[in-house]
């Protein structure tokens, strides 16, 4: 039986770029496509729905706030697919993280854009570096290895229920990688390309949002050390 496939993007001012990412996923293995609109002030959401998305609003500004959101909106799915509204991914390798979640060897798959050197190269140098304090801290704290925070990522539904998702900014995809290491999800990470993204990032591309993201991280892997 074929699983039922959502996808979930959150967008803030992507117009430039949401339609390329809705052109590139491969349409025939996904269910519905949820753009959550976090607010933007372009045609993010004309474009989206243009391209065959469902378009939701979410006001709260927030990463992890539209990710929420687009959770709520879901029609029950058999696995859940986060993906970036900028194209710096390529939606099309959607694939390679579904079929080990299918297949039953895995819960969650982290497409990791630092084990391809190429893919490695094209990150802003700040967010490079960051990733792999980060990655190091869970490491030494929880245990685990992983190479990426990335935000490409599938994860089973019944999974992503039970791990009962919170934050609602940049410590997202971090508080997502530590609540299914304590939960005891089985976690695999694949190899995903990167690219530079379209327009200027929202959180690496200025010296005060790639501090906010930083800073938000480091505070998310501590309080859950001592939960």
């Amino acid at each position: 039986m074929l699983s039922r496939i959502s996808i979930i993007i959150p967008a803030y001012n992507e117009e430039s770029s949401i339609g390329l990412v809705l052109n590139a996923l491969p349409r025939e293995k996904i269910h519905e496509i949820i753009v959550v609109d976090n607010g933007s002030t372009d045609e993010t959401a004309r474009v989206a729905t243009e391209n065959g998305a469902r378009v939701v609003k979410e006001p709260k500004k927030g990463y992890g706030a539209a990710c929420l959101k687009g959770i709520e909106e879901l029609d029950a799915p058999d696995i859940v697919v986060f993906l970036d509204g900028d194209f710096s991914d390529f939606p099309e390798e959607m694939v390679s993280l579904i079929d080990p979640i299918e297949k039953g060897e895995t819960d969650f798959v982290i497409g990791s854009r630092m084990i391809l050197p190429k893919s490695r190269a094209a990150l802003l140098p700040q967010a490079r570096y960051g990733n792999q304090l980060a990655v190091f801290l869970i490491k030494l704290f929880f245990k685990h290895t992983f190479t990426d925070l990335g935000p490409f990522r599938a994860i089973r539904y019944s999974s992503l229920v039970a791990i009962g998702m919170q934050d609602t900014n940049f410590g997202w995809t971090v508080e997502m990688q530590i609540k299914a290491v304590k939960n005891g999800l089985r976690i695999m990470e694949v190899p995903v390309n990167y690219r530079e993204r379209v327009g200027v990032s929202k959180i690496t591309g200025t010296v005060s949002g790639t501090f906010k993201a930083g800073t938000k991280i480091i505070y998310t892997l501590f309080k859950y050390l001592l939960t």
